[in-house]
């Protein structure tokens, strides 16, 4: 093999996509002399992608200080390449920040505006937000506040809303967002299709796990309607039943409506923005994995956007995971050419993590000791 393209996620609690890149770049070379080895760590869009493009790409880290969940002043950190700045939303308003404090009637995506704002002030004409792992229920009106857009109550007094005062929103006026994102694309990589409210929608389907009870539920899911309702009769654009508009406590929707946010599958996002389909000419073979591949795998994540590049280009693509689930047989059929497991015992969940960077590299030199075997039959 001459060229082979090694980009993975992480595999959650056991080993991250940067330990694994180190591993592939130390270990293919050792079979193959002279074979050149692309690591490109990844993430689809949610926690970790910053710090991927910081490594794989060398971007620019940016720390500046924003809003925290509950308006508390944290450090935050984006990457910049060029005229890109690559944000996850989850820096400023993400639920690991919140500790036992959890309350997605009472948490701001200010902050998330906050560095939005100062990507655009330096020069950013592309940002791409990542959607996931919010601690909030918000519809992103503290992200569009940040940035101009103001909501005024039925007494004509402008306020920032958050989850529990989405219900006392009377009119919109997005002009100013307008004006200073003009010229700006605004990406929001999202990797779910869950809609604005209802049953399957942020408050439903996602405030439980930020510590919503099912009466704060209700309330959640009301605001929502009501935010909709009234992005229809001020700026005439229907959120309700827009795919992914559930996305990070229902900012899909909100960015979309109030910001001119497009939004786009995370992986497919960041393949374009590390021109993927360049990297792959010449490539012999590309490695991509995650901790888990199933049937969720292929509908939005790390490996769907890869599979369906590699089969477009003709090239084999290895699964090597941590675990394969008896749904995940359809990969094959979307451009997989092999899935292997890392587990090489059966040993208690406790002890994985400890494992996981050994039986990835002895799974990884058996598939090369392989691959070499046919390559000398192949010579002879």
């Amino acid at each position: 093999m001459k060229k082979v393209i090694v980009i993975s996620d992480s595999f959650k609690g056991t080993i991250s996509s940067n330990e694994i890149c180190g591993i592939a770049a130390e270990t293919i070379p050792r079979y193959f002399p002279g074979c050149e080895v692309v690591t490109i760590p990844a993430a689809d869009g949610g926690e970790g992608t910053v710090e991927c493009f910081v490594r794989a790409l060398d971007a620019e880290p940016v720390s500046i200080q924003v809003s925290g969940a509950y308006g508390e002043k944290i450090e935050a950190q984006y990457a910049r390449m060029g005229d890109a700045a690559i944000i996850e939303m989850a820096a400023a308003a993400g639920l690991p920040s919140v500790g036992e404090r959890k309350d997605p009637s009472a948490t701001t995506t200010f902050g998330v505006g906050e560095i939005i704002l100062h990507a655009v002030e330096s020069g950013c004409k592309r940002i791409l937000l990542g959607l996931g792992g919010s601690a909030t229920n918000d519809c992103g009106c503290g992200c569009a506040a940040a940035l101009g857009v103001r909501f005024f109550d039925s007494s004509g007094i402008s306020f920032v809303p958050v989850g529990r005062s989405l219900k006392d929103i009377a009119h919109i006026d997005v002009s100013a967002a307008r004006e200073l994102l003009n010229g700006v694309e605004l990406t929001l990589m999202c990797d779910v299709e869950n809609p604005l409210y209802g049953d399957k929608g942020a408050a439903y389907v996602f405030a439980p796990q930020k510590g919503a009870d099912k009466d704060m539920v209700k309330h959640l899911d009301d605001g929502l309607r009501h935010f909709a309702e009234v992005v229809r009769l001020d700026l005439g654009i229907d959120v309700s039943e827009l795919p992914g508009g559930g996305a990070a406590g229902g900012m899909g929707a909100g960015s979309s409506a109030l910001l001119g946010g497009q939004l786009q599958s995370g992986i497919e996002s960041i393949l374009n923005i590390i021109d993927f389909d360049v990297q792959l000419q010449n490539a012999d073979l590309v490695i991509s994995g995650e901790g888990r591949i199933d049937s969720q795998s292929l509908d939005g994540k790390l490996i769907s956007g890869v599979s369906r590049r590699t089969k477009a280009a003709g090239v084999p693509l290895i699964a090597l995971v941590g675990c394969i689930d008896e749904s995940a047989e359809a990969a094959y059929s979307k451009g997989v050419t092999a899935m292997f497991t890392i587990g090489r015992n059966s040993v208690p969940e406790a002890e994985l993590a400890q494992r996981s960077k050994s039986d990835y590299r002895a799974t990884l030199e058996d598939i090369l000791r392989l691959i070499k075997c046919f390559e000398s039959k192949t010579a002879k």
